[in-house]
């Protein structure tokens, strides 16, 4: 009866794991491909970015003197935001995104 036991908490505890396993690799697939959507606007035109995405909700210098355009949504009721940085000649040199899938 104690060998039955401890099977089945082994049996548990190893569909536990590769459960949890899973999950990561759909959260990295969806972060991956979310990064491999905003990466297109990396050296592109602001007006490319605000033609494609709208205008940002905000925008504002960082503090290396980069102007930086922030834009909030939700989905699903969690919020998501992207950021990106712009620098001196318009164009998208970074972006950064938060929450968003």
């Amino acid at each position: 009866m104690l060998k039955l036991k401890f099977f089945f908490i082994v049996i548990l505890l190893i569909n536990f794991l590769t459960g949890c396993q899973t999950i990561k690799e759909k959260t990295d697939a969806i972060i991956e491909k979310e990064n491999q959507k905003l990466t297109k606007y990396i050296g592109k035109s602001s007006d490319i970015l605000k033609m494609d995405l709208g205008k940002p909700d905000e925008d504002f210098k960082n503090e290396k003197g980069n102007l930086v355009f922030v834009y909030n949504t939700k989905k699903y009721g969690i919020p998501c935001e992207r950021r990106f940085e712009i620098d001196f000649n318009y164009i998208v040199i970074g972006f950064v995104s938060n929450g968003c899938f």
